[in-house]
Parts: structure tokens; C-alpha cells; sequence
């Protein structure tokens, strides 16, 4: 009975994991949110009944705290990851050395299911980050070899950071920028499919699932330059797209990584030189029995308010 499960999610109060977190929550889990700070994850708790959603402070870089979160769950979720480095939270410490100590933590503890979230296309690209959660995953196997591990495309949904970025920069910009063209091809991922492939997972009472990769991409197969074309006719504004070559893609990068929260990194605009989408013959959701869920019935649902004059802004004809 999933009433009398519990399972631990770190990283559980960004995005992805507040999507998780609510599914879990329906399926009736009890859930633990291990974050840096707990007051981050409160609004989490609105997702479940009284007491059924906790947020558990964690300090990453002591195993004791891990092991103390850990201890008495029937199964992980590592969420943790960063898109840039900024001093000492590198790519390093986030995909390898964190999801390392998880993971033997799972394993004294005897935790039943671990899944792992990493990143499509990692075998292949040259960024930093790929590298990093390629290397993270295979410290998991050495450590947990019956890990779980979800490889998805570009994530969206209501609160992501891909489409709602571009939508608000084309609130105000007049052109858009297309590194390289725009000819980097990507298959955007709905949230609420990979939370239902962790449900499939956890829920799942064999090990079919265990030991397992899944490279998770929408039916859709689109460039770029489709993804901004796509994204102007939902928010019905006239951009024009400028072709950045690669060379002063980089340059920009770098410069532009130096901010604080920097929107394009140099080791971003190296990934954009692969394409991220799954490759013929890989686990996807066919093998998990999930349909993928369109972009074109989800975008319309959180994208209207970028509209000029608001969702309400479309005439109605009587």
C-alpha cells in the first residue's frame, strides 16, 4: 500500500520536484523533501493532507545528514543539479560527489528504489554539464547498480525556466537571438510525464524497472528556430530571429556567465552544438507504457499571460 511508503526526494522544492512531489502526494505517499533550506519547500505541504508532505533541512556535504533523511524511506529521488557554476557549487560537487553520498546512503539504509534524474544526450555532448551528470551516474551504478536513471529532454510545463524565459524576453526584446543558426534539434518533455514515470517506478513491485536508463522526449522533434517560431504564435507577437554565429555565441557566453544568475553560459552554448533527442532504439516511455504528452496542449494552459494585454486579450466573437 503507497499510504505506508515513504519516499525522500532531494531537490524536491525546484520544478521538476514540485511536480513529483504532487503526484506522490495523490498516489498517497508519505514524502520527505530534503533541501538546504526547508522554508523553501513549505508551500509543498498544501500538496498533501496534514503531516503526509515533510521538508527535512539538509546539509549535502555531511553524510550523517543524508543518512538521518534517508534512514526509514522505501525510496530516493535525487533532483539535485545546476545549470552554471558559481564558486564553490560546481558541476562537480552537484552531479557527482552529492548524488555519490545519496547513493550509498541508500545502500545502508536498504532503500528499496532509487531513481536518479539526469540529462538526454550526455553520452555524446561536450559541455561541462554533460560530462558531469555522465560521470555522476556511472559513481551510481558503482555504488547503487540497481539505480533507476530518467534522461529527459528540455522540461516544460507551468513554472519551467525554458519556455517562460523566452516568452518574457520577447515581452520587450525585438529580436531574438538563434545560436548557431537555431538548427539544434530538441524533444521537449512534458513535467508531468516524468512525474508519472517515477509513480510507474516506485509503484512497480518486480525489478523491472531497476538497473534501467530511460531517455524521456515528447512526440515532438523540433529545432530552435521551430521552438521560438512555435512559442511567438502562441503569445501572438512578431519577433525577429537573428542568426548568431557560433563564434560570437561563445564570446557572448562568456561574458554573460559572469552574472549572477546568467541566462547563457559558454558551457551552455557548447551543449547547444548536439542535439538533444532520443536516440533510435533507447528505453523511452514506450517501455514505461506512458503516452508523452503534446506541446502543443500544454503551452497554451501558461503561456497566454505573455500575450500583449493578457490572457483575456482575444476577441470573442458572439
Amino acid at each position: 500500500m503507497t499510504q505506508n511508503k515513504t519516499i525522500c526526494i532531494f531537490g524536491g522544492s525546484g520544478f521538476l520536484g514540485k511536480n513529483i512531489t504532487q503526484e506522490l502526494a495523490r498516489a498517497g505517499y508519505r514524502i520527505k523533501i530534503a533541501t538546504r533550506i526547508p522554508e523553501s519547500a513549505y508551500e509543498l505541504k498544501t500538496y498533501g493532507t496534514v503531516g503526509q508532505i515533510v521538508a527535512c533541512q539538509c546539509n549535502y556535504n555531511d553524510p550523517e545528514s543524508i543518512d538521518k533523511i534517508i534512514k526509514g524511506c522505501d525510496g530516493v529521488i535525487n533532483l539535485v543539479g545546476i545549470l552554471f557554476e558559481k564558486g564553490k557549487n560546481n558541476f562537480k560537487r552537484a552531479h557527482v560527489d552529492i548524488p555519490s553520498l545519496i547513493a550509498q546512503s541508500c545502500v545502508d539504509s536498504d532503500v528499496q528504489k532509487f531513481i536518479h534524474v539526469s540529462a538526454l544526450g550526455i553520452n555524446s555532448s561536450i559541455s561541462k554539464y554533460a560530462k558531469s551528470k555522465l560521470e555522476g551516474e556511472k559513481a551510481i551504478k558503482e555504488i547503487y547498480p540497481n539505480a533507476t536513471f530518467l534522461r529527459p529532454s528540455v522540461i516544460f510545463g507551468a513554472g519551467d525556466s525554458f519556455f517562460n524565459m523566452f516568452a518574457k524576453l520577447a515581452t520587450f526584446l525585438p529580436a531574438l537571438p538563434l545560436i548557431g543558426g537555431g538548427k539544434t534539434k530538441f524533444q521537449p518533455v512534458y513535467v508531468g510525464d516524468i512525474a508519472d514515470a517515477t509513480i510507474k517506478i516506485l509503484a512497480r513491485p518486480d525489478d523491472e524497472y531497476e538497473g534501467r536508463t530511460y531517455h524521456l522526449g515528447g512526440p515532438d522533434v523540433v529545432s530552435f528556430k521551430e521552438i521560438y517560431e512555435i512559442l511567438l504564435k502562441e503569445i501572438n507577437r512578431d519577433r525577429k530571429l537573428v542568426n548568431v554565429p557560433w563564434p560570437i555565441a561563445k564570446l557572448q557566453g562568456a561574458f554573460i556567465g559572469l552574472l549572477p544568475k546568467p541566462p547563457l553560459t559558454l558551457d551552455q552554448v557548447r551543449s547547444l552544438k548536439k542535439d538533444n533527442i532520443v536516440k533510435e532504439g533507447a528505453r523511452g516511455f514506450e517501455d514505461l507504457q506512458i503516452t508523452p504528452t503534446a506541446m502543443e496542449t500544454i503551452l497554451p494552459l501558461y503561456l497566454a499571460c505573455y500575450k500583449r494585454g493578457g490572457r483575456f486579450c482575444d476577441k470573442k466573437t458572439a
